[in-house]
């Protein structure tokens, strides 16, 4: 089983550092779909616990457990799918200022 190696405290400041401006703990109920969508900031995410299928664009859809990050920029289209124990994630987002 994977595990995640640092604390919300120290993903807090790293991610500060790298220039997101907003870190949230995330949880979301079993079986949960998000269609195709968007947001309009940039995200970086670490899976606490649980499982996300994660299709970004036309790539193959990625599944994702504790332990395991990705990285989206604001505006790229990706849908996700919540496992039968829902997911528990971390999530640093990195507002764009409007033009």
């Amino acid at each position: 089983m994977d595990q995640v190696s640092i604390s919300l405290p120290q993903f807090r400041q790293l991610l500060n550092a790298a220039g997101y401006d907003e870190v949230l703990e995330r949880s979301w109920a079993p079986d949960t779909v998000l269609d195709t969508h968007s947001h309009p900031f940039d995200v970086s995410v670490l899976m606490v616990a649980g499982e996300l299928t994660l299709a970004i664009g036309a790539e193959a859809p990625r599944v994702l457990r504790a332990g395991d990050t990705f990285h989206l920029g604001a505006g790229v289209p990706h849908a996700e799918r919540y496992g039968p124990q829902g997911a528990r994630f971390w999530v640093a987002r990195r507002n764009v200022p409007a033009p």
